[in-house]
């Protein structure tokens, strides 16, 4: 079993740009949901938005490798409206039983959104084991970058501050 894929839903490029840091500093593969009712010469957030906002399903297709053959999945989402969007919902939903250990990036549009960590737990049935919360325009900055870097660096293999249970604590 290797140990840390990064799975990422993207409609503006953000989230796959955090993704794609945690791959080019860390090594670690990277799997992408795609909405399939998304259209790449027209990404927008209305759509997604709605679904968000009336918890709509979405059809979806991943391409990456199995989250099963990894011991810790790093779920880099955006949230919409305060809820993680409808494609990466049917994500954690399908997977939800190879999902054990999660730790979540969650992409805010402002300072007073709230985290993915919420919906994901409650999808999942457990507690992430680690998450982080960016901004667009802290993401912009070498701030942004560093903490992105430092979250990777936390979840290391090696790292004594991730001495962890196979599984986060139960939500029941």
């Amino acid at each position: 079993m290797d140990s840390m894929l990064v799975v990422v839903s993207s409609e503006t490029g953000l989230a796959r740009e955090v993704a794609r840091q945690l791959h080019a500093e860390h090594g670690w593969p990277v799997g992408e949901v795609h909405d399939l009712r998304s259209h790449p010469e027209a990404p927008g957030v209305l759509r997604p938005l709605l679904d968000s906002l009336l918890h709509r399903g979405a059809p979806v297709a991943y391409e990456g490798p199995e989250p099963g053959d990894f011991r810790t999945v790093v779920v880099v989402t955006p949230v919409l409206a305060g809820h993680v969007p409808a494609a990466m919902r049917a994500f954690l939903g399908h997977h939800r039983e190879q999902l054990r250990r999660v730790a979540i990036v969650s992409i805010l549009k402002s300072e007073e959104a709230v985290s993915a960590v919420p919906g994901v737990a409650q999808l999942l049935g457990h507690a992430p084991i680690h998450n982080a919360t960016f901004t667009p325009a802290e993401l912009e900055g070498a701030s942004g970058a560093q903490r992105v870097r430092d979250f990777g660096d936390f979840l290391q293999p090696r790292s004594t501050a991730v001495q962890l249970p196979e599984a986060g604590p139960s939500m029941a």
